[in-house]
């Protein structure tokens, strides 16, 4: 395994680029001249010595420094990193901010008292996890963390706290994650370094990588997030993962929007995925070749998951139900689009408890990582965690209205050429057979659970940020 440079014994660490001494000459066109005076003598005859030239690197670099990195890694905590607005090269991120590494030891221990997952009668608790969880601060990596710390598992966030959308909410997730003895560690995951820190310090059993650039039509707007995020990102995990031993599990997030055009439904891991309808498509289909070589070349145990639409409470503003309730609660109109010839779009939208239940499964029937001495290795897994009954949006609002107690201004617009599809719909039996996976949460439960949770969090002024946010 590769080894950072700087020992765990280091509390400060903060990833920043390190200085570096270059050694200068001056270059001059007349040698017989020498060298009279000093260096600001010769610099106020015109000449070009070492001073101005050193001045001049200096303040190149220090420019450079800073409209890169956004200034210090001391950064206050109210400070987020951007997802590249400014037109930054994908290769770039904001170094991590100070580690307490005591409280990541903490964090990623398993607790000695454990439970089973309590589902259908279950209370053997199996053996403890040691969980990398990417993404702690987004909707689903906070709540298959509380989940898993909850069963008496070790978890240790990774998250950068990006600012894509409000990171108020990204906050209260956070905060309630330190409530339940969840560390996260404030950094990108380009950041090998840090990354092969954690790895050594916790000794990982799974790695669950949930962390990267959402969205489908904010890809069109700025294509070079989700190549830092989704492709770059995971590689550097990829790397750091495989060069750890005892080498961990790893799940990872995909999509159900890498089946793109697909017309035949439902959709089943089987299907040809080679249409994707979106970049962001693109980049999880992309994640998706890129675990399985890992898994082939290097025997890393490996399982991807298509999630269908995920709702419920805390999730992200972008999404349109979300997005929805904003607008229902203060009068203003809802944007419901519309396929050719008018078509309702459908999705197989899937409550977040669900999807917290598949995702768990995920992790503890995962195989061991590495190949046997018979040359065989752990199966390449995906699985598509979805509710099997997709809705129309309009039926959604209108279960949605109901529960917020007030009606919706729908406006209907036909549905823009960003890479939205016009349908959604999971087979989930492959789940069902290997995982148990069984979608108990109806829509019109889940966005009751929603919509008292939303009305819980957001009022009064609350949620002033969060419901004045507007989706790319």
């Amino acid at each position: 395994a590769r080894s950072p440079t700087r020992g765990l014994s280091d509390p400060t660490f903060t990833g920043s680029p390190s200085s570096e001494v270059f050694e200068m000459r001056r270059i001059s066109q007349n040698l017989s001249r020498g060298r009279r005076g000093g260096f600001l003598a010769r610099a106020l005859h015109g000449e070009k010595p070492e001073l101005v030239v050193l001045v001049v690197v200096v303040l190149c670099s220090v420019c450079g420094y800073y409209s890169v990195f956004g200034g210090s890694s001391s950064a206050p905590p109210t400070s987020v990193n951007t997802v590249g607005k400014t037109g930054l090269a994908v290769s770039t991120y904001k170094p991590a901010k100070s580690v307490n590494w005591v409280s990541v030891l903490r964090s990623c221990t398993p607790t000695e008292t454990r439970i089973g997952d309590g589902k259908d009668g279950d209370e053997d608790p199996g053996e403890p996890m040691r969980v990398l969880v990417t993404g702690a601060a987004g909707f689903v990596g906070f709540h298959v963390s509380l989940q898993l710390k909850s069963l008496g598992h070790g978890v240790l966030g990774l998250d950068n706290v990006n600012d894509y959308y409000p990171p108020v909410l990204k906050r209260a997730r956070l905060a309630k994650l330190a409530n339940a003895g969840i560390e996260n560690v404030e950094a990108d995951l380009n950041d090998g370094v840090l990354v092969r820190k954690a790895l050594d310090a916790c000794k990982f059993t799974h790695v669950l990588h949930l962390a990267a650039q959402a969205g489908v039509r904010y890809a069109v707007k700025n294509p070079s997030s989700y190549v830092h995020s989704n492709v770059a990102g995971f590689v550097t995990l990829l790397e750091e993962i495989v060069h750890t031993s005892p080498t961990p599990k790893l799940v990872f997030a995909s999509s159900s929007s890498v089946y793109g055009l697909n017309t035949k439904t439902p959709f089943s891991e089987d299907d040809v995925t080679d249409s994707p309808a979106s970049l962001y498509a693109a980049t999880k289909k992309a994640d998706e070749l890129l675990a399985h070589t890992y898994n082939h070349i290097h025997g890393l145990a490996v399982t991807g998951l298509r999630f269908f639409t995920v709702y419920g409470s805390y999730g992200r503003p972008d999404m349109a139900y979300f997005s929805f309730a904003n607008n229902i609660v203060r009068g203003k109109p809802i944007t419901i689009f519309q396929g050719d010839g008018g078509k309702e779009l459908a999705r197989d939208f899937t409550h977040i408890s669900d999807v917290v239940d598949g995702v768990v499964a995920s992790l503890v029937t995962s195989e061991a990582s590495g190949k046997k001495q018979d040359g065989t290795k752990p199966r390449f897994r995906i699985f598509n965690l979805g509710n099997k009954h997709p809705v129309t949006v309009s039926d959604f609002v209108t279960s949605l209205e109901t529960h917020l107690g007030k009606t919706a201004k729908r406006e209907y617009v036909p549905m823009p050429k960003t890479g939205d599809v016009p349908f959604t719909h999971a087979d989930v039996s492959k789940a069902h057979a290997e995982l148990g996976y069984d979608p108990k949460t109806s829509l019109d439960e889940g966005l009751k659970m929603f919509a008292q949770w939303y009305l819980e969090f957001c009022a009064g002024s609350a949620c002033a940020e969060i419901q004045a946010y507007k989706p790319s």
